[in-house]
């Protein structure tokens, strides 16, 4: 297989990509009454998923067709203009930016497709029907998305997010074509830990915005130090894996860790507002322990999955290491659920749980 290596218009277009990835990650910062209500949650799950999708579809172009051209340069500069757009419509009240974040995110498929049009036009064989293949379809649901424009209120978020869902389970429905041009696992597993590495960034912030949010006392150096001992742990079970564990050889069309690491995004955004939520105490206790300890465990989860398929056999965790990983989250939420603890401690559980998980598998 041949090396494909990010280039610096990736990294630059990935930047773009962080102030989005930050806005949808606020809103789950938005308690009422101690209360992070599933309507606030629900909105977070569908401003991040376009945000997702639309970095997703260019990667996935470039990771098959992707050349250092000046026609190429053009249409990604052009897709950060649309990115600019979209970012800046995010908010809570999704309604009053409706149109901006519609365009934005049009925009940016549309331009997706068309790369595929002409990738079509010089391709041959395999790598020419799966972009025939993706071009069409995908117009499918720019166009069901794009006729939200005619509905109002419920209305037409179900016709924007029908295409949305159409666009996204396209790959898996022609997935007999894809695997005949199979993907560059090298560059995808490299472009979605880079973007991982991103949103472990929002969580370096959340300790950031903890010590600043009150005087410096043990309590909150503490909470920082084990949030600290908790991150980089992440960090290391992540990138260690991903280094020396992994087959990057392995030729698929690369779906589990596309739509694997849609969850490892979700969770880690997750994790980077409940590290604030925990320490201002601003949930309802046993709403943050069912929050922290549910963002944990879809972590945990998903990133078993992924570094599954694509670790050697010989690295593939057993039985047995899942079982005692999952004992100790287990145990961890029903002693809180029996005794009320103090945050610190909480944070204290959670970095042992990344800690030990770091340790078997890396």
């Amino acid at each position: 297989m041949v090396i494909k290596k990010v280039t610096w218009l990736e990294l630059f277009y990935d930047l773009l990509f962080v102030a989005a990835v930050s806005k949808a990650s606020h809103v789950l910062l938005h308690v009422e009454d101690e209360i992070l209500s599933m309507e606030t949650l629900g909105k977070f799950v569908l401003i991040f998923i376009p945000i997702w999708w639309a970095w997703v579809g260019q990667t996935l172009f470039v990771n098959r067709y992707g050349q250092d051209t000046l026609q190429h340069r053009m249409f990604l500069i052009i897709q950060l203009f649309f990115v600019l757009i979209m970012t800046a419509s995010l908010s809570v009240d999704f309604d009053t930016n409706y149109y901006p974040f519609l365009i934005g995110y049009l925009g940016l498929r549309a331009m997706t497709a068309v790369q595929y049009h002409y990738a079509h036009a010089r391709e041959t064989g395999h790598l020419r029907n799966t972009a025939r293949y993706l071009g069409t379809r995908f117009w499918i649901g720019l166009v069901i998305s794009a006729c939200s424009l005619f509905f109002d209120s419920w209305l037409r978020y179900a016709v924007l997010y029908a295409g949305i869902v159409l666009d996204v389970l396209l790959p898996l429905t022609g997935r007999k074509i894809l695997v005949k041009t199979p993907a560059n696992t090298h560059h995808l597993l490299e472009r979605f830990s880079l973007f991982a590495l991103i949103l472990l960034g929002e969580s370096v912030v959340s300790i950031l915005a903890v010590l600043q949010s009150s005087t410096w006392t043990g309590q909150s150096v503490s909470f920082a130090a084990l949030t600290f001992v908790l991150i980089i742990a992440m960090w290391w079970q992540y990138y260690d894996n991903l280094e020396k564990k992994v087959d990057q050889h392995v030729q698929t069309a690369g779906q589990t860790i596309i739509y694997g690491h849609l969850f490892i995004y979700l969770s880690l955004c997750m994790l980077a507002a409940s590290i604030q939520l925990l320490f201002l105490d601003q949930l309802h206790y046993g709403l943050m322990l069912n929050f922290i300890f549910g963002s944990v465990l879809i972590y945990f989860a998903s990133t078993t999955l992924v570094f599954h398929v694509y670790r050697h056999k010989q690295h593939r965790l057993g039985f047995m290491h899942l079982a005692l990983l999952t004992a100790i989250l287990v145990c961890s939420y029903v002693l809180d659920i029996v005794i009320h603890m103090p945050n610190t401690v909480i944070m204290g559980e959670l970095a042992l749980f990344f800690a030990v998980y770091a340790k078997i598998t890396t």
